[in-house]
């Protein structure tokens, strides 16, 4: 028998697999509170324009302890998903990946234990394995941090983990890999691709082809979330959300274009590219540990979902939201 959730917090409900998690919730009929990170402009990301009855959206910044302690208040179940992401940003600004992603998780531990909450599922990534040692990967599989993101998601995931051994809280480390979909930023190498051709660019500019991934399309991956809040029994585990298939980012590529119909060439742009023993070069996830404790499985191929991600960036209303002639970071 599941567990039951009646009222949700989800911290990074703005962003892209936040935002998707919070109309997956509501479709349940639980009731969300969303936190925005704060900005000045009152500016809730992608759930602006979301009026639903059982959401309330709240800003603020998991950094600052009191404010996770206060919004952690009469939930039961905690989705924390807020983290600073961008691996080429972290390059230049890890002092920020430190506070947001450790200080953070750190603050929302202590908030979900202070205020007795039931299940905190705490954002891991697939980046804390760097290059595969062996495929498929499974959670016994060493960490590498080859990059300062992936160090702080190490660091912020041992801190969740010690706050279970040390303390009971029924925290569960859930382990995306490589999700996509839409309103993925366009610093993502699907949507900068999309973008670009949907822009009728036809260089395409692109870092290392050469790496593989194992990519989630993102309902797959808050099922996968959903999943991991209601079973029973898995409070202290760290657990992988992924397909079990790889696909190099050149395959990818190749059938972007092909499903745009369109003939590009592609092109790499120095900038694109990662340190060398930055790099990533193989990421094939281990689902057996997921699909034996939940009733969870992948249920969209990638062709099926790069064709729903193409549409929807096709639109015009979302293509001008993306500014492909410059390279996120």
């Amino acid at each position: 028998m599941s567990r039951q959730i009646k009222k949700a917090l989800v911290t990074g409900a703005d962003g892209f697999i936040g935002s998707h998690l919070v109309d997956l919730l509501l479709s349940k009929g639980i009731t969300v509170r969303a936190l925005s990170q704060y900005n000045s402009f009152n500016n809730w990301g992608w759930l602006e324009g979301n009026n639903h009855p059982m959401l309330e959206v709240v800003c603020g910044d998991v950094r600052d302890a009191s404010f996770c302690r206060h919004i952690s208040e009469g939930v039961d179940t905690i989705f924390h998903l807020a983290a600073l992401i961008a691996i080429p940003y972290s390059y230049l600004a890890p002092e920020s990946y430190v506070d947001t992603n450790i200080t953070g998780t750190l603050n929302m531990c202590q908030a979900a234990r202070d205020n007795g909450v039931a299940r905190i599922v705490v954002t891991s990534t697939s980046e804390v394995y760097g290059t595969a040692q062996y495929v498929p990967i499974d959670e016994s599989h060493p960490r590498q941090p080859q990059s300062p993101y992936s160090a702080t998601k190490i660091g912020a995931d041992a801190i969740a983990k010690s706050f279970y051994n040390a303390f009971g809280l029924p925290v569960v480390i859930a382990r995306p890999f490589n999700t996509y979909g839409p309103r993925q930023s366009a610093r993502a190498i699907i949507p900068t691709i999309i973008s670009q051709i949907a822009n009728g660019e036809r260089k395409i500019k692109v870092g290392d082809l050469r790496p593989t991934r194992d990519f989630n399309y993102v309902s797959d991956t808050c099922h996968g979330f959903l999943a991991l809040a209601q079973a029973e029994g898995v409070e202290g585990e760290e657990i992988n959300i992924a397909t079990g298939t790889e696909v190099t980012m050149a395959e990818t590529l190749r059938l972007i274009a092909e499903i745009m119909e369109q003939d590009v060439e592609y092109v790499v742009d120095p900038q694109r590219l990662r340190p060398g023993k930055s790099e990533v070069f193989r990421l094939c996830g281990d689902n057996k540990k997921i699909c034996s404790l939940t009733d969870w499985k992948p249920e969209i191929s990638l062709r099926e979902g790069l064709s729903r991600t193409i549409q929807w960036f096709c639109d015009p209303a979302n293509l001008q939201r993306y500014k492909s002639n410059i390279y996120n970071r």
